[in-house]
């Protein structure tokens, strides 16, 4: 089977190795002839983001970059941003890296031409409706990791640094319009975030397929999603080189982020305020609290991945396949605790408020409340 396509659902997808060649012609087709990119400081002197961005100079559009982004992006990185593409005329954005890279690309094209403050666009409610979409400009996603899905988001997590909640700032615009998934562009990542992007893939799709809203398209997809997560990221974590188990992953990766349409659940609700209070690694932190989750809402799910591990080639039904979930973990080194992973002397109460008025907790099959929220997250401690 040959690795390449080209895909228009959830939007244009360049998919296959060193399809990042084609960056100017996605830029074309996105209306965009002076981009920004925008990176984390990781990648900013990497060898892969110079290359692309000679490939952008090369075809007349420009050297521009920002990367003054943080590991948990922020709104003083979203300030700064803004400040630089204004100043700049720039016309839209090349989001370009992990998570990071890509959410506060996708918020900086989407609040260009913003007059509101961002927190006026948090994803509650109708709130997306405030927004002129005029004002909103075209977005190239180009991930560089096989985990967060955000190129094919239409959201952005944001984390406020006054109050340390992570806040998510959604509009249907912000979909990018092209999307680059390049698997050589992932061989550098080390086995740590290899794993880590990797299992947080795995847990979109095992919360999307757990959650209780209406939507077959996506559960099909986290489904399949969770096969190639099973069959490939062992492989990709033994040999970053392999092109195929590379791709496989980046497929997963963009799977899972279109599946949680259907809905995310517990697994986020207690990673996004651990992260934004403890800057843990997101999917790592997915893949600690997973087993606690899935026992938390064994009543709920129980069927369902009894379902999942007979599609999976897993034995045992619901505890066959949280018992996989364990020996997934070992296998790529996560740790077994919270404490172990980093989060000291934690404010429980702090956590726990921030769980509950997270997005994804409506989201979950089994109804969070301060008391068991509180007894889930002390058990993942």
């Amino acid at each position: 089977m040959k690795l390449v396509g080209n895909w228009s659902y959830p939007t244009s997808i360049r998919f296959g190795a060193g399809r990042i060649s084609e960056i100017a012609e996605a830029c074309a087709a996105a209306g965009i002839t002076k981009p920004l990119l925008v990176t984390d400081k990781g990648l900013a002197d990497l060898p892969i983001t110079t290359a692309t961005l000679d490939l952008i100079e090369a075809a007349g559009l420009g050297r521009a970059m920002f990367s003054d982004v943080d590991p948990n992006p922020n709104d003083t990185n979203v300030a700064a941003g803004l400040k630089v593409y204004r100043e700049g005329g720039y016309d839209g954005v090349i989001a370009f890296g992990g998570g990071s890279g890509l959410d506060l690309g996708k918020v900086l094209a989407f609040m260009a031409g913003q007059t509101r403050p961002m927190w006026d666009f948090e994803d509650v409610g109708d709130w997306w409706t405030r927004a002129d979409p005029a004002g909103i400009h075209p977005i190239v996603a180009v991930p560089t990791t096989a985990g967060t899905g955000a190129e094919v988001g239409r959201a952005g997590v944001i984390t406020n640094s006054e109050t340390h909640e992570k806040k998510i700032i959604f509009h249907p615009k912000m979909l990018p319009l092209q999307v680059i998934c390049d698997p050589e562009l992932t061989v550098g990542m080390p086995p740590f975030f290899t794993a880590g992007t990797g299992l947080d893939a795995f847990a979109h799709c095992v919360e999307a397929f757990c959650s209780p809203h209406y939507h077959p398209m996506s559960q099909g997809m986290a489904l399949e999603g969770m096969r190639l997560v099973k069959q490939y990221l062992p492989r990709a974590y033994k040999d970053g080189t392999d092109i195929a188990a590379r791709a496989h992953m980046m497929s997963a990766a963009a799977m899972g982020a279109t599946a949680f349409q259907k809905g995310l659940g517990a697994i986020h609700a207690l990673s996004h305020p651990i992260g934004a209070h403890h800057h843990t690694h997101h999917g790592t932190t997915n893949a600690v609290v997973m087993p606690a989750v899935l026992q938390f809402n064994r009543p709920k799910v129980k069927k369902a991945l009894a379902q999942a591990a007979n599609y999976l080639s897993i034995q045992g039904g619901f505890d066959g396949f949280c018992a996989y979930v364990d020996k997934l973990n070992a296998e790529m080194n996560i740790p077994r605790t919270l404490t172990e992973l980093g989060v000291k002397d934690p404010d429980i109460d702090v956590l726990v408020r921030d769980a509950l008025n997270d997005p994804s907790t409506g989201g979950n099959p089994v109804k969070m409340t301060a008391e068991n929220t509180r007894a889930l997250l002390e058990s993942c401690l």
